[in-house]
């Protein structure tokens, strides 16, 4: 009974790969055009950039950037992202249906999108990067560095002897 106590306790502690790994909060890095601006986020909270906070995976917000009258509001939403298959592997691999649990309610499997949010005092609201963009201009940089590594690998050079 003791070892299968023992095994339950240990399949639990490992069932949730995303919260071990990546925690339940995320650093989210805020950056103006200049520096130096007034955040408010749509939670109440207010800061200075630059600025670097630890969010809940969970929370998608909305960071509104103060410029004298002028004003940036950038929407950051959380997505499914990077590492989220892994963990998931994981846990069907280890956790099981309760690792899986776990990480959804806990919102591990989240990142926040953009990270870096950024304000951009010389360009119009309508020009700052949505989330959308932000995944967009990832799969664009990604691609073309996957493309420019299979373009650079060396072809085998035949050595007649």
């Amino acid at each position: 009974m003791k070892f299968f106590v023992f095994l339950a306790a240990a399949g639990l502690s490992l069932s949730a790969c995303a919260t071990v790994t990546k925690g339940t909060s995320e650093d989210v890095h805020f950056r103006s055009h200049p520096s130096g601006l007034d955040v408010e986020m749509s939670n109440g909270m207010r800061w200075t950039t630059p600025c670097q906070l630890k969010i809940s995976r969970k929370e998608s917000f909305v960071a509104t950037f103060k410029r004298g009258n002028d004003k940036r509001s950038i929407i950051v939403e959380t997505r499914l992202r990077g590492s989220a298959g892994a963990a998931l592997a994981g846990n069907i691999l280890v956790g099981g249906i309760v690792g899986i649990g776990v990480d959804a309610a806990t919102g591990a499997t989240l990142d926040h999108v953009p990270n870096a949010v950024i304000a951009d005092f010389g360009r119009p609201q309508s020009e700052q990067l949505t989330a959308d963009e932000f995944v967009r201009q990832e799969r664009e940089n990604y691609n073309s560095k996957v493309e420019s590594e299979e373009t650079n690998k060396a072809e085998p050079v035949a050595i007649e002897g």
